[in-house]
């Protein structure tokens, strides 16, 4: 009786609408049938079905047809390691990225400062003196001449170090002469004067007087950022170290239809969003657009200020052997909470004794739960002992690792570590030879948001200027079906998400972009010109080339 009541009330609903996208040429990424030219999902956006354009016109006669006019369709793209509102932030300050002098940056922060109210802060990010000729940290007297009065705060590229003028420090509200520490960090100085640089936790002392962003300033940082985002193509991003304040803004976002890709946000470090996290459970919003199941972490701080922590000295800075962000303990005890609570880890390592540190500190919390669906990941990866490479299989730890971040290191990454551990450096082949599991992103905005140059570099391991000719360790490099698994079905997984989104197949959701070209028939530099027509979630245009 029951199932004849359950029949004829499913018999009553109205069936869900139907759409069928055909006159296109199809890569699934699905290993069991590759390609297809036409498909069909329903009003739900969840995909029915993929297969021959007669068939699927036969199957679903009343389906609502769109032409895609020749397109090339793949599913949507992933970024798996990124930060939503600092890019917000970044477009909404002083863009510094690629400036080659520090008389450039002067040039680009005028332009800037002529927009700001007088008494603002001047914020800027993307300085890296590795460009310059001098390639040696700037100071706050190289800033003073332009801005003598008006406190200016430049975030360096890979956010792990700051520049600050004479008026800012002035703002710090403390003595920063003498050779004291804070934990974590490092206050650059000479003959105990504080030069104007900060690195890792030391940026506090500054960053903490710069006037927080209001709530309108906010919303519209993560608007910007969301357009910018799916303009490009990321139908989905993983979001590292999202505070409980910016979790509530996602989520009025998400209540409002206004999350147009689908977020995977990791609470920032042992804070309020992972007590959340501990007391009420994962997060997973009914549009599927929102979710926070997972801890971001910090161990060691970056190798282009020297923060990287190594097991040995900088082949450059003899004495020098990096930071460690978090206390070992600390990290320990963070991960043991995360454990507790059922909270995927995401842990920051760059160096290789960061990233030792990590899988260690991994490989005791962990304990029995080794042989786990646990998915504790790495991020970065980056410089890795050659023994230690084995262990992220060993241990079911993902490699999340960003493909721009070799190539924009390349001119001076051997310099920072030498010719025997450049080879445990992004060495993204001999991971995924280990058993490894490599979901990409990108960092943005420590790189560029724009996913086709992931692609590229993993592909090239080359600049955008085709340099070096055959590529900077080029058995590192990574096939096009490769890099764009890391974009797709490896971040998906990652973030516990592949019986949603990763591949074009009946069940998935209906993510996917409409291009203009076939990115497998392209020659590896066109890769960065790969012409994007529009970005589809769930079924439904969210961008559309104009």
């Amino acid at each position: 009786m029951r199932l004849l009541f359950l029949t004829l009330l499913l018999s009553a609903l109205p069936a869900l609408a139907e759409t069928r996208l055909e006159n296109v040429h199809i890569h699934t990424l699905d290993a069991a049938s590759p390609t297809a030219e036409a498909m069909v999902w329903d009003d739900s956006g969840r995909l029915l079905a993929l297969g021959d354009r007669s068939t699927l016109s036969t199957r679903y006669p009343a389906a609502r047809v769109i032409d895609g006019s020749g397109a090339h369709v793949i599913p949507g793209l992933i970024d798996a390691h990124a930060h939503l509102m600092n890019l917000g932030y970044s477009l909404m300050s002083a863009d510094l990225v690629g400036a080659n002098s520090k008389a450039e940056i002067i040039e680009r922060l005028r332009r800037f400062e002529a927009e700001l109210p007088e008494g603002a802060w001047l914020i800027g990010r993307g300085w890296d003196q590795n460009r310059w000729v001098e390639a040696e940290f700037p100071n706050a007297a190289d800033l003073d001449a332009a801005f003598p009065q008006r406190p200016v705060w430049l975030r360096r590229i890979d956010g792990h170090a700051g520049w600050a003028n004479s008026a800012a420090l002035k703002l710090a509200g403390r003595d920063l002469s003498g050779d004291s520490q804070p934990e974590g960090g490092r206050i650059l100085r000479e003959a105990g004067v504080a030069t104007g640089v900060f690195i890792d936790a030391a940026m506090g002392i500054i960053s903490s007087r710069v006037p927080p962003r209001s709530a309108v300033e906010r919303e519209a940082a993560f608007e910007r950022a969301l357009q910018r985002a799916i303009s490009l193509g990321l139908t989905g991003v993983h979001d590292m170290g999202v505070s409980l304040v910016d979790l509530g803004l996602y989520r009025r976002f998400a209540e409002r239809g206004r999350l147009p890709l689908r977020i995977t946000a990791f609470a920032d470090g042992d804070s309020h969003a992972l007590a959340a996290l501990c007391a009420f459970g994962p997060l997973q919003h009914a549009s599927g657009r929102l979710q926070m199941r997972g801890v971001k972490l910090y161990a060691d701080g970056a190798l282009g200020s020297r923060g990287a922590a190594l097991l040995d000295d900088y082949s450059d800075d003899p004495g020098n052997r990096g930071l460690l962000v978090t206390a070992p303990d600390a990290l320990e005890a963070a991960m043991r909470t995360a454990r507790d609570c059922g909270v995927q880890v995401a842990a920051h390592a760059i160096g290789d004794r960061g990233n030792r540190i990590v899988l260690d500190t991994m490989q005791r919390v962990l304990g029995d739960a080794i042989g786990s669906d646990h998915r504790w990941r790495v991020e970065h990866a980056q410089v890795v002992a050659l023994e230690d490479i084995p262990r992220f299989a060993a241990l079911g730890v993902l490699a999340s690792m960003q493909p721009t971040h070799a190539t924009s290191d390349m001119p001076w990454a051997e310099a920072r570590v030498g010719p025997e551990r450049i080879r445990g450096a992004y060495a993204w082949q001999r991971l995924m030879a280990s058993g490894a599991r490599l979901p990409l992103g990108s960092d943005f905005p420590v790189e560029s948001v724009d996913p086709r140059l992931g692609l590229y570099a993993a592909v090239t391991r080359q600049d955008e200027n085709g340099h070096p000719e055959t590529g900077w360790y080029p058995d590192e490099r990574m096939s096009l079906l490769e890099a764009l698994r890391g974009f797709t079905q490896e971040a998906a997984h990652a973030g516990f998400k592949e019986g949603e989104v990763g591949r074009l197949v009946p069940g998935l959701r209906a993510d996917f972009l409409l291009l203009d070209a076939d990115p497998f028939a392209l020659p590896a530099p066109d890769l960065l010109k790969l012409p994007l027509r529009s970005t589809w979630v769930d079924g439904k245009p969210v961008y559309e080339k104009p």
